[in-house]
């Protein structure tokens, strides 16, 4: 009796702190909305797995330097969400968008995590929609940087900023939500119209 009180006793102690080293970071951008966002809301069919997970393409951090391979960079290198990374020729449905514009970006939390900083890529103008999203798509500096210092959001985050000048036609935009305490950033690719 007094080993099954003592093991009962250790593992209350042990089991917060046993789950304090889970992430619990989970996220996707919703404005613009992302293709895991529309995935998640039926409006895009024959997604796989990420229709019950749209919160959850989690990669190495670091990007561009490091993180998800090209080719794999909307799916955070994941390959159950490989249905992200299909450009379905490019047909995903897109966001329609004023360059030059001021711009609120939305992040929706299902689990929230100390943040280092959010930040927003653009494709080049030689993008090919029909091809998977790699690095020389990319402008690689982000066109929008939101620093948190660690912090942690209360709830969903919305960031002001301006929308890239001089571009037009279909582009994608890469939200990149870098996490503080761990080796993780969440990726969330939204396709869009100038």
């Amino acid at each position: 009796m007094r080993t099954r009180f003592a093991l009962l006793a250790a593992l209350v102690v042990a089991l917060p702190v046993l789950l304090a080293g889970v992430a619990s970071a989970h996220g996707y951008t919703t404005n613009p909305v992302s293709r895991s966002s529309l995935c998640a809301q039926g409006k895009v069919k024959n997604c796989g797995d990420i229709q019950y997970e749209p919160q959850s393409v989690e990669g190495p951090k670091n990007f561009p330097a490091a993180g998800p391979a090209d080719g794999k960079i909307c799916a955070g290198g994941i390959s159950r969400f490989a249905q992200l990374d299909d450009p379905r020729g490019g047909t995903w449905p897109a966001t329609p968008l004023t360059s030059g514009a001021s711009y609120t970006f939305t992040w929706h939390f299902t689990a929230i995590h100390a943040t280092t900083d959010f930040r927003y890529f653009i494709t080049n103008d030689n993008w090919d929609p029909i091809k998977p999203l790699t690095r020389a798509q990319l402008n690689l500096t982000p066109f929008l940087v939101s620093n948190w210092g660690g912090q942690r959001p209360s709830g969903d985050v919305s960031i002001k900023g301006t929308l890239p000048a001089h571009k037009t036609g279909r582009h994608l935009i890469l939200g990149v939500w870098d996490i503080a305490d761990t080796g993780n950033a969440f990726y969330s690719c939204a396709d869009v119209t100038f």
